[in-house]
C-alpha cells in the first residue's frame, strides 16, 4: 500500500483542505495523474498521484481540513494489476459449460446515433488541437472533455475571459440529452394524389359515407384544478472553501488598514500607439498577446523605486521596507480570485512583464500554481477595466500598504495644448493606500510618477 499524504504546500502551510476527490475506491489511477483537490490559505491545487495502482480507501472525505503530512488515502500497487491476470487465469481454468445452442439473432439495423457517433469520434480526435480554438482548458474539463468525446468548438465557455468550465459541459451533456429524449413529431397525414385525367376521376371509387350521426355524450362534471406545490423562492449553497478565504481575508483588510482611493486620468495614447505598432509583431514571435497590463506595471515598478514608503508593511509599530519589488497581479478565476506574484519586476523589460503575466494567469486558471508563486507580493495591482469597468476602489492586500486599480483604456474628446481639442486614448488609475502609512501627498506624488512614465513613453523601453 502507498500512502497518500496531505502536501505541504509552501514553508508558511500548516494545513489544508480537501475539496473534492477526482477519483473514488476502486478506481484505476495513473501515476502524476491528478487524485484530489485542496485549497489552503495561498492557492487551490490539483495533487497527482504518487503512483500507479488502484484507489483503495479513502481517509479523509471532501470539506475536511487536516494538518500536513496527514494520510488523506491508500494505493495499492499490486491489487490493480492482480485482478485482471487473476481474472484471465480462473477464466482458463474453468471447465466449457455445455451450453444449448443458441438460436440465430436477427440482424439489427444500427441506430442512427451509432451511426453519427464515428464521425464526432473523428471530429475531435485531436483534443488538444480543437483546445487550441477556445483557449486553456483545466485538467477536468479536458477529462470530461474525453470521458464524453465532446468537440470543445461546439460548448459557450462562461468562465473568466469566455473558458469552458466543468459547470458549461454538465450543461451541454444536459441540453444533448433533453434534445435525445424529445419524442419526434407525427408524421403529417399524406394527402391522396390527385387524379391525373377525367376518366381517372370517374373510375375513381366514390368516397365512402359520413358515419351516421351519434348523439353527443352529456358534459362531464367540471373538475376542480389541483393545486400545485409552490416553487422554493431561495436556494441555499455552502461558499466554496475559496470563497471562504477570499471572504475573510477582504473582511480582515478592512479591519486593519485606514482605506483611502486617489484617481488619476492618465494619458495613453502613446502607449496605445507603440502597442498597436508592436502587437502583431510580438504574437508572431512570442506567442501572446501585447496588453496594456505589462506598460502600466513596468511604471509602477519604477514609481515603486522612487518612492519606497509604498513598497513596505507594517508590522506593529514598526515599518518593514523592501528591497525587491515583487507586484501581485489579480486573475479572476470561475469561483474566486488569487494574485500570483512576479518578483524582482522593476528587472523586467515589457515584453519579460507580459510573458510573465500571460503564464501566471493561464496556470491560476488551470490550477497549476506553486504556493510560492502566490506569496511574497509587496504590492498588487487589478486590472478591471479588462471588464470595461471605468474606475474602482480595491482593497488592499494585506500585509502590503496599497494597491493599483486600472480601468480600461478608451478614446475620449480631451483638451490639449492651446485648448484644442483631440481624441486621446484615456484610462483612469485608481490608488487604494493605507492611510496609516501613507499619507494623500505622497499618494498623489507616487501617481503623478506613473502618470509621468506612461504619458512620455519611450520606445527603447520595450
Amino acid at each position: 500500500m502507498i500512502d497518500v499524504v496531505m502536501p505541504q504546500m509552501g514553508e508558511s502551510i500548516v494545513e489544508g483542505t480537501v475539496t473534492r476527490w477526482l477519483k473514488k475506491p476502486g478506481d484505476r489511477v495513473e501515476r502524476d495523474e491528478a487524485l484530489f483537490e485542496i485549497s489552503t490559505d495561498k492557492v487551490d491545487t490539483e495533487i497527482p498521484s504518487p503512483a500507479a495502482g488502484t484507489l483503495a480507501e479513502i481517509l479523509v472525505p471532501e470539506g475536511q481540513t487536516v494538518p500536513i503530512n496527514t494520510v488523506v488515502a491508500r494505493i495499492d500497487e499490486t491489487g490493480a494489476a492482480r485482478a485482471p491476470s487473476a481474472a484471465v487465469e480462473e477464466a482458463a481454468a474453468a471447465p466449457p459449460a455445455e451450453q444449448p445452442a443458441a438460436p440465430p439473432t436477427p440482424a439489427v439495423p444500427a441506430a442512427p446515433e451509432a451511426a453519427a457517433a464515428a464521425p464526432a469520434a473523428a471530429a475531435v480526435e485531436d483534443l488538444q488541437a480543437a483546445a487550441e480554438a477556445v483557449g486553456p482548458l483545466s485538467p477536468l474539463v479536458r477529462k470530461m472533455l474525453r470521458e464524453h468525446n465532446l468537440d470543445p468548438r461546439l460548448i459557450k465557455g462562461t468562465g473568466a475571459g469566455g473558458r469552458i468550465t466543468k459547470q458549461d459541459v454538465e450543461a451541454y451533456l444536459a441540453a444533448r440529452a433533453r434534445e435525445a429524449a424529445a419524442p419526434p413529431p407525427p408524421p403529417a397525414a399524406e394527402a391522396p394524389p390527385p387524379p391525373s385525367t377525367r376518366a381517372e376521376a370517374a373510375a375513381a371509387p366514390p368516397a365512402a359515407a359520413p358515419p351516421p350521426a351519434v348523439a353527443a355524450p352529456p358534459p362531464a362534471a367540471e373538475v376542480t384544478p389541483v393545486a400545485r406545490a409552490e416553487a422554493p423562492k431561495v436556494r441555499v449553497e455552502p461558499m466554496s472553501i475559496m470563497r471562504q478565504r477570499i471572504a475573510e481575508h477582504m473582511v480582515l483588510s478592512k479591519r486593519t488598514s485606514a482605506h483611502v482611493t486617489t484617481i488619476h486620468r492618465v494619458d495613453m495614447t502613446r502607449v496605445a500607439r507603440m502597442r498597436e505598432r508592436y502587437k502583431a509583431e510580438v504574437q508572431q514571435r512570442y506567442g501572446f498577446s501585447l496588453t496594456y497590463l505589462p506598460f502600466i506595471t513596468r511604471a509602477a515598478a519604477q514609481a515603486l523605486r522612487a518612492y519606497p514608503l509604498l513598497n513596505a508593511s507594517i508590522d506593529g509599530t514598526n515599518i518593514v521596507y523592501h528591497n525587491e519589488i515583487n507586484i501581485g497581479i489579480a486573475v479572476a478565476l470561475d469561483n474566486g480570485l488569487i494574485v500570483p506574484v512576479i518578483r524582482n519586476a522593476d528587472e523586467k523589460s515589457v515584453i519579460g512583464l507580459q510573458r510573465a503575466i500571460a503564464d501566471l494567469a493561464a496556470r491560476a486558471r488551470s490550477r497549476q500554481l506553486k504556493p510560492d508563486e502566490v506569496h511574497g507580493g509587496t504590492f498588487s495591482i487589478t486590472n478591471f477595466g479588462s471588464y470595461g469597468s471605468l474606475t474602482g476602489t480595491p482593497i488592499i492586500n494585506q500585509p502590503q500598504v496599497a494597491i493599483l486599480g486600472v480601468g480600461v483604456v478608451e478614446k475620449a474628446p480631451v483638451v490639449v495644448d492651446d485648448d484644442k481639442i483631440a481624441i486621446r486614448s484615456v484610462c483612469l488609475l485608481s490608488l487604494t493606500f493605507d492611510h496609516r502609512l501613507i499619507d494623500g501627498a505622497l499618494a498623489d506624488q507616487f501617481m503623478q510618477k506613473i502618470k509621468s512614465v506612461l504619458e512620455n513613453w519611450s520606445e527603447e523601453v520595450l
